[in-house]
């Protein structure tokens, strides 16, 4: 059996987590803006290359949780498909400093993830990486909630991402940042909310009808500070509404890490 302590270690790498060298603006209500630029230094750009012109393309978002691991969500991945990760980023259309890209060598969907019902939960993937990543200010890793942690009523988070900024685009070149509170499992199975298609491992956090994930955002993380002052990602973009990405009382849909931890601890460990 591996101690929480062990779990945190092994999943980390290091001796901390959640801590970024560039704080992250977050004071104030946001309806999503531009970060500081490396202050979630743990978001990753998963890519694919497209072979018709033999250029990569972001695809969705996803979290670095050790040196050779990356946390996304299993419907960002397709085996069809040859993936690499971008680190240490903040503006697609720069060469920027620290960055660093690394190939993907073994893709791993959770067991129970079904790709024809997306909304029956399990939307989680690791991602093992060809070569360990070296931290540095502008790459670091982030920590895991507690196993069974489940965030209260109005918990602030933020989604992190290069999704598109509304409906139907446009996607922006740089990070971005947006505020959600969270709203508990009681409130988003409601009928007129989510209704059965939210579950108990699932996070929903928005639903204003203002700030929400949107499309290019999918496998990226739900930020949420910790007691400690650390950020952990307590979620993973999973799913949103048809009808558009800030549409009220749909709020965005996270797959709950905190749900997985077992199963995140044991697949690392035997791979």
């Amino acid at each position: 059996m591996i101690s929480l302590l062990g779990l945190a270690l092994l999943v980390a790498g290091a001796s901390s987590c959640g801590v970024s060298t560039y704080p992250p603006a977050v004071a104030r209500v946001v309806n999503g803006e531009e970060v500081v630029p490396h202050s979630w230094p743990w978001q990753v750009s998963l890519q694919y290359i497209y072979n018709g012109d033999g250029y990569w393309y972001h695809t969705c978002g996803a979290s670095l949780l050790n040196k050779n691991w990356v946390l996304t969500a299993a419907h960002c991945i397709s085996s069809y498909n040859t993936y690499r990760v971008m680190l240490g980023k903040h503006d697609f259309s720069q060469q920027e400093p620290g960055q660093k890209t690394i190939s993907v060598v073994k893709l791993i969907n959770h067991p129970n993830w079904n790709p024809d019902y997306l909304s029956g939960g399990n939307d989680i993937s690791l991602l093992k990486l060809a070569e360990p990543v070296e931290f540095s200010d502008t790459i670091q890793p982030v920590c895991l909630p507690a196993p069974g942690q489940i965030l209260e009523q109005d918990t602030g988070c933020y989604v992190t991402g290069w999704g598109n900024l509304q409906t139907n685009g446009p996607a922006p070149n740089t990070l971005q940042q947006g505020l959600l509170l969270v709203v508990d499992y009681k409130t988003c199975s409601k009928h007129d909310w989510w209704g059965t298609l939210v579950d108990t491992n699932m996070v929903c956090a928005g639903g204003d009808g203002i700030v929400s994930s949107c499309m290019g955002d999918s496998g990226g993380p739900l930020n949420c500070k910790n007691a400690q002052g650390a950020w952990e990602v307590h979620g993973v973009v999973s799913f949103g509404s048809s009808l558009g990405c800030n549409y009220y009382k749909k709020p965005s849909v996270f797959s709950r890490v905190s749900d997985f931890n077992d199963w995140i601890s044991t697949t690392i460990a035997s791979n």
